[in-house]
């Protein structure tokens, strides 16, 4: 199975990158992960990204806050598919990092989650994985109905203390 790249701009992205690292670990996918900044370590984000397809890499994802160059400068370097975190900072709680992740020039795309989205970039990843890998679709499968079995198993909750 190929790896995920998980690439944060600073080691303070960490709480936020954690929650990726959480969900590919509970589904068995391989990772590594990084910090680059795109503006204090280019030359360093630059040599991951095109060595990353030949380093067993599938996908990348790329945290970072502010200015959040970060995913668009991954994605400029490779044709993995790159999914952005925009990650709340600043005085801007995390506007200023989903513009910045969001609006790539055409021709360098990157999936963009919501701010502080880790687990749905990890998700990304894991769902772009089993298009070829039956067994990770399965697993996936069974995670999103043990999670509407907790929605319901809460609905009936709510329902017998409410109504």
């Amino acid at each position: 199975m190929k790896k995920v790249g998980i690439i944060m701009g600073s080691d303070s992205d960490l709480p936020i990158v954690q929650k990726a690292v959480d969900t590919l670990k509970f589904f068995e996918v391989p990772y590594e992960v990084h910090v680059f900044s795109a503006h204090r370590t280019p030359a360093e984000a630059k040599q991951f990204s095109e060595s990353a397809r030949e380093n067993g890499f599938g996908a990348i994802i790329a945290a970072a806050g502010m200015a959040a160059h970060l995913a668009g400068a991954i994605a400029a370097n490779t044709t993995l598919p790159v999914i952005g975190i925009p990650i709340k900072s600043g005085h801007l709680n995390g506007i200023d990092a989903l513009l910045s992740t969001v609006q790539m020039p055409s021709g360098i795309p990157v999936a963009t989650v919501a701010i502080d989205g880790a687990v749905n970039a990890a998700l990304l990843c894991i769902e772009i994985f089993a298009v070829n890998d039956q067994a990770l679709a399965e697993k996936l499968d069974a995670k999103r109905k043990a999670d509407s079995a907790n929605v319901l198993e809460k609905n009936k909750k709510i329902e017998t203390e409410l109504n």
